[in-house]
């Protein structure tokens, strides 16, 4: 019989400290490549989808960077994270002061690993496994989205959704460290780090980090 997602996410990752935000740990792996053979063996599935939970992206990064010294920019707010992947950003929004906090991915291993995530950190973060972005935007105050322009098919998606979000007067943050599918044009940059990514997939090593703004402002505290 198969492992629950959460038990999964257990035996083949280790937690510890995120590398630039040591304050924040999460249950990692060096070597994602095995980690995802060992997804292939679980699930029975030759193809199944890279275990992008298990590691700490250049663009995630960046993001939990900025709300640590920024945390006006979520603090007292409902917060969104989409394609949460490990939950990095959500928990470091809950850190930085969020009202509430909810993490959505399509990866049930992903939704197991933003729970343990959470509860290692202490934080409390509502995991939601659903595609968000085929759903209509949610009452949330802020969307944070860190890495989502790794992929053609997926940046298509996800952009014109923000986009209809931020029409409709909620923040959005996107983190990346320059991929080639992210439309710089249509964004305003607030910073950049040199941040240390945890996977091979991500040129191991410093690389630099920027987070963003969809539309022409950065995010404003919420009013009292």
């Amino acid at each position: 019989m198969a492992a629950s997602p959460r038990a999964f996410v257990l035996r083949h990752t280790q937690l510890r400290p995120v590398p630039g935000v040591e304050a924040i740990r999460l249950h990692l792996v060096d070597d994602v490549l095995s980690l995802w053979h060992a997804v292939q063996v679980e699930q029975g599935d030759p193809d199944p989808a890279l275990p992008f939970w298990a590691i700490a992206w250049a663009g995630g990064l960046a993001i939990a960077r900025y709300l640590r010294e920024h945390p006006e920019a979520v603090a007292g707010r409902r917060v969104l994270d989409i394609a949460s992947g490990s939950g990095l950003c959500a928990v470091a929004a809950a850190a930085a002061g969020a009202a509430f906090v909810t993490a959505a991915d399509i990866d049930p291993y992903a939704a197991a690993a933003i729970e343990l995530n959470a509860r290692a950190n202490d934080w409390r973060v509502t995991a939601m496994k659903r595609d968000v972005v085929a759903m209509e935007v949610p009452a949330v105050d802020i969307i944070l989205a860190g890495d989502c322009c790794y992929d053609a098919a997926l940046a298509a998606r996800i952009l014109p959704w923000l986009q209809r979000a931020r029409e409709r007067g909620v923040d959005v943050l996107l983190g990346d460290p320059g991929r080639r599918y992210l439309p710089v044009d249509a964004l305003v940059e607030l910073a950049a780090y040199e941040v240390r990514t945890t996977s091979e997939l991500d040129d191991l090593g410093l690389r630099q980090g920027r987070v963003y703004a969809l539309g022409t402002t950065a995010p404003q505290a919420r009013q009292s």
